[in-house]
């Protein structure tokens, strides 16, 4: 047996040695040129999107559309601790949505642009439509079934 795996262990000694590495190549999506990945307009755009990709961070929005509020207001209305609201706010604000101002020992929070407040209209809008047509699609599918000679087995 230690013959055996004496000979085991030669062989993989005497293989030939494993190349270096390259450094991976990154890849575009079929159909994307790699410039797009690169381009500083989509990446921006893109940064916004993710930014925007949290429940919480939409709800913010929300609330400020009608006007700033203070982080405690924000915060109750979130029912969220002060971590979690500073980190989402700070992310926002990072990205260019939100401003904030100080007013004694106050924090407020509003929307930097008033379109953002068209861009949750328009989100609603398509959410809406979406949501119509899969009802649409649900009564075609219950009413195909109703009218199906049931399955004898």
């Amino acid at each position: 047996m230690a013959r055996r795996d004496a000979s085991l262990r030669s062989d993989r000694m005497s293989s030939t040695p494993a190349r270096p590495t390259e450094p991976a190549q990154p890849t575009a999506a079929p159909g994307a040129p790699l410039e797009v990945r690169s381009n500083p307009v989509y990446v921006r755009k893109a940064q916004l999107f993710r930014v925007l990709g949290h429940p919480l961070r939409i709800r913010i929005l929300e609330l400020l559309v009608d006007g700033e509020r203070t982080v405690g207001e924000l915060q109750a209305a979130l029912s969220v601790d002060s971590s979690s609201a500073s980190q989402h706010l700070a992310a926002l604000r990072q990205e260019g949505v939100l401003e904030r101002r100080r007013a004694g020992v106050s924090v407020y929070y509003s929307i930097r642009d008033p379109r953002v407040s068209q861009m949750l209209a328009v989100a609603r809008e398509l959410l809406t439509s979406a949501i119509s047509d899969s009802q649409s699609l649900l009564v075609e599918l219950s009413e195909e079934t109703e009218q199906q000679p049931p399955i004898e087995g």
